[in-house]
This record gives C-alpha cells, structure tokens and sequence, in this order.
C-alpha cells in the first residue's frame, strides 16, 4: 500500500482570512481532515465536499482524543496511504505541539509538510490595536507559555530575564495562571502600573479586550469573568490600542448575520461581513438546480448565433449556459456576433471570466432597467434571448414583446427550496437578517412558521425594493434596503444604518 502524506496546517487565529494561500491549498486536496477546537467553520468548509472530517478538539477539561491518540491517528491515516490535514489553531510550532507530531510522522516513514499559521501571540493584539513592537516603547518582545508540561515538575519560565520593563510580554494559555505569572514579574521587578491587555477569541467577532495594569489585572479578571481562550499582552505597546484600535469599534463588530443565501454563492458576502467584524450564520433558504424542462435552454444553446441578443441576469445563468456549451465541446465562440446583456457587475464578472465582455449592463440593477436599456439598442423584430431563472418576474419580456421585439424566455435554471428544520433556531440567534432575492424570502417563510414575528426584534435588510416588497407582503418589517442591488451594495447599507 503506497504511504499517503501529511500536512501540518497552521489555521491562524480565527479570521479565516487569515489562512495562508499554502494553507487553502493543503485543504484542497485533502481525503482526510483532522482539525482543532480553534479552526473555523469557514476554514474546515475549504475541505473538498466528501472528504472525511474528524474533529479532535481540545479544551481546557475537555479533549476529544488525548494528544497521543491525536498523534496515533494522523501516523495510521499516512500510513493508510491518506493525504491528511491535520488543522491545528494558530502556528503548527507555537505551543501547538505540532513538532511532535512531525516528529512521529518522521518516525513511522509518513512524508510530511509543514505549513506555517499566523500566530495569536501577533494576531489578536494586532486585532485590539496594540503593536507588540514600536519604536517608542520597546527593541524586543518575548511570547512564553502560561501553561507549561505539569509531568516536568518544575517551572522552565525564567522571570528574571522575562521581567524586563522595556519590552513587550506575551503569555499565550495563562488564564489558569495569571495570578501567580503577575506575582512573578511584580517579584522581579515590573512596577505595578505596567499596562496589561488581554485579547479573548482574538480576530473573531466575539473578540473582547480587558485592560488594566499589574496591579489591577487579577482583580479585573474576576470582575468582569474574562477566561480563556486569551492571550495576555504586558507593556506600554496596550496604551497605543484607543489611537489605533480598528476592529472591535466599527458599527457591525460583533453582530450574528444570517445569510439566506444559496452555499455556493455565500462565500463573498460572508467574508465582506468577517472583514467589518461581524459574524456571518450561513444558512441556505434556496438551491440552484436544473430547470423542470431543460429542452428549451439545449435549443436556444444550439442556435444561439440566431439572437441579436443574449440577456444574463444573474451568476447562476451564466455557469448554466457555459455549462451546457461546455457538454458540447464548445465555448465563448459559439455566440458568434451575438451581443450580450448583463444585469449586474458580478453577472458581468462572471461572462469575464468565461472571456466575453458584456455591451451593456443598466446603471440600475433591476429587471425594469434592462428592459428600457434593451428598448433602446434593439428594434422590432429583433431576436432576443433571455436566459435565467425559471420562476423569474415577466417585468422585460413582456416590455420587449409589447415592442415588437422577439423573445425567448428560457429557464436556464430553477431556485428551490431548502429545508432546514434548524433554520429558526439560528435566526432567533442572529441579530440581523439578510434576504438577497424575492426567493430568499420565500425560502425562509417556508421553513419559519410565524417568521414575522421573530423578525419583529431583529434588524431586516434586503438586497433591493423587489425583494423588500415580497418580505412586507408576508408581514416582515424591512428595516434597510440596499441602494446599489449587490452584496457590496447591502454591506454597505447595512454598516450605515447600523451605525446611524
């Protein structure tokens, strides 16, 4: 049996953002997923649909399998002949453990690769404001464990060399010692107005910061009830945190977003709402499939070079048809002279992608807009071709067909429902909901008996007048309406009229 390969994958701190390249790439390719209590959902949601995943979270007093068996399990997957990513939180060679495990690997003949993860020790003050170094305050900075091997029987921290008033101190794992860690540096000599921060679930939404100095901190802790995760950062680098905090002070930090949309396409409105803070609950009310009669949309395919003009109105539309052209061992070529419509940037970005360029696209992203710009550029007796959802409104060709045009209105695809019996239970969690096409909606009202209700404490946000109409016909209060009909666009609105 030929011996499979490890990755050792630091997932960085939180932020799936933060994920290296290499990283996303290991996980790619991945059959196997061995991942930690600190790795994002996001980031184990990078692994491909039908790798195996086995979680092997560790907390304090609580483990899932004993760093041992962890160790045992990721030399029998190799040994398999696995490709295994072992995820670990942070850096893989930053108090992770990780180079035992490659240790192990190396001795059991399991090729390996180690790829670096951005360490908390650097990324959760950054996330608070505080630079660990800066050239006014210090040359140097130490991260050390708070939470040392207890078989040793003995401490390898020596304070007397950390105890150094001008650099910066890092305890990453030190909350179940703070105590006797600040006596400690007080004991060699720190002076008790020594600024301290601690940084819980840095870079994540969740994140919170305590500051205070050595002399107040303990007591602040059992104050306020801070635990771990926590880094605890000591020096006069926390003082620059009020001038440069830029995370945890924006209008969205720390809100729960629902997003209804479909999974495929959830990934660049979730990661808008990780970069502002905010904490996306991803949670599909639809689905992209085929159409109920996918004769029409093979048809047109096959003549399409008979149309002036090729209309796409969404993303969906556009891989339907390349798609299909793709079935028949064709592409971009086969429009021919055609001329193509897009309804909105990202549809547009889509047939960019596919190497055409679009000859128009409406200032306004709606159906009625596109209507008037293709009254416009054609005339009667124009073929039309209108490519889209099948339940789609009948707003242009009905207003091009009134004109004398010729229009084939062809399902490319059709949206339908997603049933998730957990979907109330995560709506009453978010603070905010998010509907992004009259579907959407429709989803939700389907799988939430009493949906109005739960919606009355919640903030509504719809992507744009359509589908804010369907949403106050079902009883929904809508509170923001996006000016611009795109995700950048209901982003935007959102992060304004939250912070109004």
């Amino acid at each position: 049996m030929p011996v499979g390969k490890v990755w050792l994958v630091g997932a960085g701190p939180g932020d799936p953002g933060l994920l290296t390249l290499k990283g996303a790439r290991a996980l790619a390719q991945c059959d196997v997923l061995v991942y930690d209590y600190l790795a994002s959902s996001a980031i184990v949601g990078l692994a491909p649909p039908d790798c195996e995943k086995i979680y092997v979270g560790k907390k304090a007093g609580a483990h899932t399998l004993t760093q041992d068996e962890i160790t045992q399990l990721i030399v029998k997957l190799g040994l398999e002949g696995r490709h295994v990513v072992r995820l670990k939180g942070g850096d893989v060679f930053v108090f992770a453990r990780g180079g035992e495990e490659a240790q192990a690997l190396h001795a059991a003949g399991v090729p390996f690769e180690i790829v670096p993860g951005i360490t908390s020790a650097i990324a959760a003050p950054a996330y608070a404001g505080i630079p660990i170094t800066h050239r006014d305050h210090n040359t140097s900075f130490s991260i050390s464990t708070g939470h040392e091997n207890p078989l040793k029987g003995y401490s390898s921290l020596d304070f007397e060399k950390l105890a150094n008033p001008s650099q910066t101190i890092v305890f990453l794992m030190a909350m179940g010692n703070l105590a006797a860690i600040v006596g400690e540096l007080r004991k060699h000599g720190i002076p008790g107005d020594k600024p301290v921060a601690i940084v819980r679930e840095g870079t994540k939404p969740t994140q919170e910061t305590l500051v205070a100095t050595l002399d107040t901190i303990v007591a602040e802790v059992e104050r306020t009830k801070f635990a771990a995760p926590a880094i605890v950062v000591i020096g006069d680098v926390v003082n620059e945190r009020e001038d440069i905090r830029w995370f945890d002070n924006g209008p969205l930090f720390g809100k729960r977003v629902l997003v209804t949309r479909p999974a495929v396409q959830a990934d660049d409105f979730s990661a808008r709402l990780w970069e502002l803070g905010a904490e996306p609950i991803v949670a599909p009310t639809i689905a992209i499939g085929p159409p109920d009669d996918p004769g029409p949309a093979n048809d047109a395919i096959e003549r399409v070079r008979d149309y002036a003009w090729v209309i796409f109105t969404s993303r969906n539309g556009v891989d339907a048809f390349f798609d299909r052209l793709s079935e028949r061992g064709r592409d971009a070529r086969a429009l021919g002279d055609t001329k193509v419509a897009a309804i909105g940037p990202k549809t547009a970005e889509a047939l960019a992608a596919r190497g055409l360029r679009v000859d128009f696209m409406p200032a306004t992203f709606i159906n009625e807009a596109v209507a008037e710009g293709m009254l416009e550029r054609t005339r009667s007796g124009d073929r039309v071709l209108l490519f889209r959802a099948q339940e789609a409104r009948d707003v242009v060709p009905e207003t091009l067909r009134a004109a004398g045009r010729s229009v084939d209105d062809v399902a490319a695809y059709k949206t339908r429902t997603v049933v998730d019996p957990e979907l109330a239970r995560k709506a009453a969690g978010a603070d905010i909901l998010t509907f992004t096409s009259s579907s959407t909606v429709a989803g939700f009202l389907a799988n939430v008996p009493g949906a109005p209700a739960l919606c009355a404490g919640k903030t509504v946000a719809c992507i744009g007048p359509v589908t804010a109409a369907t949403a106050r016909e079902a009883g929904i209060r809508v509170d923001v309406v996006a000016d611009a009909f795109t995700i950048d666009g209901l982003v935007r609105a959102l992060d304004n009229a939250v912070s109004a």
